[in-house]
């Protein structure tokens, strides 16, 4: 492509560009990121990829160097449908929490969309994965890129040795527990550059464990046995156990090595990701807030064109679109529209705080800068604790929140929550509460397991505020711990006030 520079002091003219136009972007974009708002960053790489390739990101979950799966082609040929027949678009860019930040851009995209999916990327989500507390705690930036060409070829060895059919019924399997496949309290950082030299150690240490285990278990009925005993198994097994992948890799009796590891795959890539499932909204709000402060200040310094910033401008109100509760296109809250408010108006309550704002947020209210509070909340909070800590009643006013109150065992819905000091405290804390994990995901823990008689599994799921599982999922998905765990399974649904059983599912592995 041809894009020469025409008028002084522009980064670019017309919608062309080429690579030297990307690099005069992304470098007056990083002179603005570290000038004007502190950001702090992996070095970037980014690449040019097709619309077909964006197609197969989404399919693979945005990841690089991903294994094969049958479901990714599916998904491939859904996304591919819809986007061919124009019912849907692709994002402008995938950005990858690695060191260096992996960012991926559409070459369709023109020069004013690739220096807004630079400053948006490559700054914004990079200062956030570099910075943000649960990143840093939970995830390996700068071995991922490495671990995930591990697993391809690992994936692939299996495939070659054992065949593609074995391989994908363990994948399907863990697949299906994913999202019980994660730690939810703070564990040791995997050193993810160090697997594969340590996947031949840990085996084996792996296997005479395994060994020392099973091998010692009567293939007989269930007798009683003593309470020390039972704390003494459970102890053995770790459990309770709320990561299910985790203790069928360590615990499973009749799981070969290889299939061990390639749970254990798939459980570093559910762990990789969960930081991303507590941040969406904060992830996508401070991105956005940085690619608006960074493109409007290029503007303002003459090298952005009037033309230029009006198109960014269109592209970055469709981003942030809240659609009406009664519009066809509502599906909840938009987490770029909910983390870009919540950016703007903590600037305005540093800038322009009235006196509500200096009540509610007596640290920062009137401080003039808004950067030094907004790097803190990147820092050290997620989407929940965000919301409890800077929602604003101004915010909740004009976004027009309100509360209704839910309850089965009353005949009509009833509004909750006023615009008034309870009531806005009181929708605060109900909004958080939808961001956060532990009150949205089922909380299912392996608890047992009958070691002396038929070795059946047996997990609790502790029901919160009546919500049982839907039954029919419920045994699709413990069908698949079945297979991976080769004897029965029963899941009890518990109320955790009383130990009072609700519901069970039991489960038996294929024959």
């Amino acid at each position: 492509m041809n894009a020469p520079v025409s008028t002084p002091g522009l980064l670019y003219e017309g919608a062309d560009w080429d690579f030297s136009t990307l690099m005069r972007i992304h470098d007056a974009c990083e002179e603005v990121a570290v000038r004007d708002l502190g950001l702090d960053f992996y070095p970037n790489r980014i690449e040019i990829i097709s619309a077909e390739q964006m197609l197969d990101a989404y399919a693979s979950t945005g990841l690089p160097l991903f294994y094969r799966h049958w479901s990714f082609g599916k998904q491939f040929a859904q996304h591919e449908a819809l986007y061919r027949k124009g019912l849907r678009g692709l994002a402008y860019e995938i950005v990858i929490n690695s060191d260096p930040c992996l960012s991926y851009v559409m070459e369709e995209n023109t020069a004013t969309l690739q220096a807004l999916v630079i400053a948006h990327a490559a700054f914004g989500h990079n200062h956030f994965f570099k910075n943000n507390r649960i990143f840093r705690e939970w995830t390996d930036a700068k071995g991922i890129l490495d671990y995930l060409e591990f697993a391809k070829g690992y994936i692939a060895e299996c495939e070659d040795k054992y065949g593609e059919i074995a391989v994908e019924r363990v994948l399907d399997s863990a697949h299906a527990l994913m999202n019980y496949g994660v730690h939810r309290h703070h564990r040791r950082t995997i050193d993810l550059r160090s697997e594969e030299q340590r996947v031949r150690e840990r085996r084996a240490h792996d296997e005479r464990m395994y060994n020392v285990l099973w091998s010692t278990l009567p293939e007989r009925a269930s007798q009683a046995i003593g309470a020390d005993e039972v704390e003494k198994r459970r102890a053995m097994l770790q459990l309770p156990q709320e990561n299910v992948l985790y203790f069928l890799e360590k615990s499973a009796p009749r799981l070969a090595p290889w299939q061990r590891e390639v749970i254990r795959i798939v459980r570093n890539v559910a762990q990789y990701f969960h930081p991303q499932r507590q941040t969406k909204m904060m992830n996508e709000g401070c991105a956005t807030y940085v690619h608006h402060r960074i493109l409007n200040t290029l503007h303002a310094e003459g090298r952005l064109s009037d033309g230029a910033l009006l198109e960014a401008l269109h592209s970055h109100t469709s981003v942030i679109m809240q659609p009406d509760f009664d519009d066809p296109r509502y599906s909840g809250i938009n987490p770029y529209a909910l983390g870009f408010a919540m950016m703007e108006d903590i600037e305005r309550i540093c800038r322009e705080p009235t006196e509500e704002d200096r009540e509610w947020f007596p640290d920062f209210a009137g401080s003039g800068d808004p950067m030094p509070t907004l790097r803190y909340g990147w820092s050290e909070f997620r989407d929940e604790s965000f919301i409890l800590q800077f929602l604003s009643p101004h915010l909740m006013r004009k976004m027009k929140f309100f509360h209704l109150k839910d309850d089965a065992a009353q005949p009509v819905l009833r509004v909750d929550a006023m615009h008034d000091e309870r009531g806005y405290r009181r929708l605060r804390r109900a909004l958080a509460k939808q961001y956060d994990p532990a009150w949205m995901d089922p909380d299912i823990q392996v608890v047992d397991v009958d070691l002396s008689g038929d070795r059946r599994l047996i997990l609790e799921h502790r029901v919160q505020d009546g919500r049982l599982l839907e039954e029919q999922e419920a045994r699709q998905v413990l069908r698949h711990l079945a297979n991976l765990w080769s004897y029965d399974v029963l899941l009890r649904e518990v109320d955790p006030a009383t130990g009072a059983s609700l519901r069970e599912h039991a489960v038996s592995p294929p024959r």
